[in-house]
């Protein structure tokens, strides 16, 4: 009994240790870095559409979304983050929460 409680044991150890580096990559197969907009850059104001601004932005649902997008083509392209706050819904509180990820150009 004992014995067999030790092999398979044993036989758990060595495959938790072997499949992990079975399934490392090899020396001769090339490693691939995946950016996305998201991780490299801002999203910015003046080209995001409702649905983008709505899934990168904290505190964002449809509704503020849409009213982002409503208040560009009325006023023109955000001359500065800041002007978010003219938006009925935002304020400073949810501003600042996604300050650093919007940029206007």
């Amino acid at each position: 009994m004992r014995h067999a409680y030790f092999a398979s044991l044993l036989l758990a150890l060595v495959a938790t240790v072997s499949l992990p580096l079975s399934a490392a990559p090899t020396a001769l197969e090339p490693t691939r870095t995946i950016t996305t907009e998201l991780s490299t850059s801002a999203l910015d104001l003046n080209k995001a559409d409702a649905a983008t601004l709505q899934s990168q932005l904290s505190g964002i649902g449809k509704t503020k979304a849409e009213a982002i997008v409503a208040y560009r083509e009325e006023h023109g392209d955000f001359a500065s983050v800041d002007e978010l706050l003219e938006i009925k819904g935002i304020g400073k509180a949810l501003l600042e929460r996604n300050r650093d990820k919007l940029t206007v150009n």
